[in-house]
């Protein structure tokens, strides 16, 4: 028995060669192996989209804002840093951050001799061709999106999405773009509440929105797989970078609120229809706390059971509803990867049913 179980940990690890970062019979089973590669694909994913807002609202790939803002260039980060003056900063750190978390998972799995996560013959999506933009082909498609944005509402609700709770739309975000799609984007009348102009600040006010939407769902998924690791090195991995996406996700949320508020709104896009109300003297939804733009912190909610108290925590954490399908579920019902080949969408399937396979094994 010794002997077959030598035998299978080191087929799993890869012939049992000794690796950096290899704790002491904490050995990756095959379903952390499914788990660590279904998070490498979704940090590649995460890594391609933030480039793109990035190369248009980043720091270090603009010139800085101290220029006309008439100048069309620079429109869509002087829109971003109307929502907070770090925005840019931020952005740049975000993309950073999740660049990291891809390039690190594929190394760890690599020095364990498991098959790293390559999704290069995906990427053949158009991006933006406006001024700033690489030119490079994309995996996901950030100008027609469906930004659900019912998590607002839920972390600030009481109820809980585990114990069967749903939300409405904080604000309805249908076929809309995050980012400029060229440098027609940069046009639109000129708004006397904050510089640049109103078609541009619609823009950063859906990615604003956008950016809370995917850290949230990045924090909801790594506390449903966490719960699936077995390896206490790889449960390690998961809680640290899954305690990122949380850091992430408090930043964005009070981001998007800066949008449904003053100075910024309430304004009317002319060219794209959008509007964005004062969600404090115009309250979409009653009572107005569901709405509120100044909670940004989780507010206490049910939590594994309903007579139990009231704590604040990430929700949702069942796999069920957080789990790898249903992070796939969500970017699809997105628009994140509108156009993209049916060989994409079974790639991702596969590694998505993989990684939900995987229990906890003792």
């Amino acid at each position: 028995m010794a002997a077959g179980a030598a035998t299978m940990g080191a087929a799993i690890t890869g012939g049992g060669k000794a690796a950096f970062g290899e704790a002491r019979d904490d050995r990756l089973t095959k379903g952390d192996i499914a788990i660590l590669r279904f998070l490498a694909a979704a940090e590649i994913l995460e890594s391609d989209l933030w480039i793109q807002y990035a190369e248009l609202g980043g720091v270090g790939t603009n010139p800085p804002l101290e220029v006309d803002p008439n100048q069309s260039l620079h429109n869509y980060q002087i829109a971003l840093s109307t929502l907070d003056s770090d925005g840019p900063q931020y952005i740049a750190s975000n993309t950073l951050d999740e660049v990291s978390h891809a390039a690190f998972l594929n190394a760890y799995l690599q020095s364990k001799g498991a098959e790293q996560v390559n999704l290069d013959a995906f990427r053949t999506l158009p991006g933006s061709t406006a001024t700033g933009a690489s030119g490079i082909k994309r995996l996901t498609n950030l100008m027609r999106l469906n930004v659900d944005t019912s998590w607002y509402l839920r972390y600030r609700s009481t109820t809980n999405p585990d114990l069967g709770a749903t939300f409405p739309q904080a604000i309805t975000l249908d076929n809309v773009t995050a980012i400029p799609r060229n440098n027609n984007d940069f046009n639109g009348a000129s708004n006397p509440n904050f510089p640049g102009n109103d078609h541009i600040q619609a823009i950063a006010n859906v990615a604003a929105f956008r950016f809370g939407m995917i850290e949230q769902g990045g924090s909801s998924l790594y506390a449903a797989l966490s719960q699936k690791v077995t390896s206490l090195e790889a449960l390690k991995i998961t809680l640290g970078i899954g305690g990122d996406e949380i850091a992430h996700y408090l930043e964005w949320v009070d981001f998007s609120g800066n949008a449904v508020q003053k100075p910024v709104a309430p304004f009317t896009d002319p060219i794209s229809g959008l509007t964005f109300p004062d969600f404090f003297n115009d309250p979409p939804l009653k009572p107005a706390n569901l709405v509120q733009p100044s909670l940004i912190f989780p507010v206490p909610c049910e939590f594994i059971n309903a007579n139990l108290p009231h704590c604040a925590v990430i929700r949702p954490s069942d796999d069920r509803f957080a789990g790898a399908q249903a992070a796939v579920a969500s970017l699809t019902a997105d628009g994140l990867f509108t156009g993209q080949s049916p060989q994409f969408f079974q790639t991702l399937k596969q590694l998505a049913e993989e990684a939900d396979d995987a229990y906890r094994e003792f």
